[in-house]
């Protein structure tokens, strides 16, 4: 079983990369992918981490995508953190998240709920700052009974305190990818928030622009979904891959490996998708 989705405290998890291989081991995964949301800092400490432990940790990130409706996200796996342009459009992305983060700050001020940009950024830790972090802080000041009614209330997107940011286009991050040597993959499809027929030509479409495989596998997938979603996979010519979206104490439901406890994620899977590098 392996896990190609999980984030570290230098996005938006609760747990070290360090802690992360070693929650992987605890959960009998022979693979594990680090993806942190806009950032490839903490990889190098998570490849460390698990370059002599019996597990096999693969190098990602998650990117912000433009997309008309629903929410939109492209994985990357094994790319050059050193590549120039991944470098430089990922400065691009934290700093459009940046000036973001300050007027959603202001936002939340206005409307009455009194935080600070010390105390988003001391519950944040490593490094990019996200709407999971103000909705932390938002619930230790009691402004709400947990996350869901942070974003349905002030967070989410067209709510009082959201405030939009610059992304990439799809194709320009499966091309950021491919460019780094990575391989892309669309995340959690049904974020998407479109119906069969429109995802499929989304997925030919991006499979011709060197899309690599699509998550199927995934927390919030029921049993159909995930069919479905084999499905389109195979008639996109796509590798089907999976992960838990795994944040730690940031969503206490979700394990690393097996999701709600219904998820699992073939071994072949890692083979099949490292077959489309390069």
């Amino acid at each position: 079983m392996i896990d190609l989705h999980c984030h570290s405290t230098f996005s938006d998890g609760s747990l070290t990369p360090e802690q992360l291989v070693d929650e992987g081991l605890q959960a009998g995964l022979s693979a594990l992918a680090l993806t942190d949301h806009d950032t490839v800092a903490g990889l190098p400490r998570f490849l460390a981490a698990g370059a002599d432990k019996p597990i096999r940790p693969v190098p990602g990130v998650e990117l912000s995508v433009d997309c008309s409706s629903g929410v939109m996200h492209m994985l990357g796996y094994w790319m050059d953190v050193h590549n120039l342009e991944l470098v430089r459009q990922l400065e691009w992305i934290r700093d459009a998240r940046t000036m973001r983060n300050r007027t959603m700050l202001e936002k939340l001020n206005e409307l009455g709920l009194a935080m600070t940009w010390e105390e988003v950024q001391a519950v944040a830790g490593e490094d990019v700052v996200g709407r999971p972090h103000f909705a932390q802080v938002m619930l230790r000041k009691g402004y709400a009974r947990d996350k869901n009614e942070v974003f349905d209330k002030w967070l989410g997107n067209g709510k009082p305190a959201y405030v939009d940011r610059a992304r990439l286009t799809a194709e320009n991050a499966v091309a950021l990818i491919r460019g780094a040597g990575g391989v892309a993959v669309l995340a959690h499809p049904y974020s998407l928030r479109i119906g069969k027929e429109a995802l499929a030509a989304l997925l030919g479409e991006l499979a011709a622009a060197g899309l690599a495989g699509v998550e199927c596998y995934y927390s919030e997938h029921s049993a159909d979904l995930t069919r479905e979603y084999l499905a389109l996979a195979d008639k996109a010519g796509l590798v089907p891959t999976g992960g838990s979206d795994y944040h730690g104490e940031v969503t206490p439901g979700v394990r690393l490996g097996t999701g709600f406890g219904g998820l699992h994620v073939p071994d072949e899977v890692l083979a099949a998708l490292e077959a489309r590098r390069g």
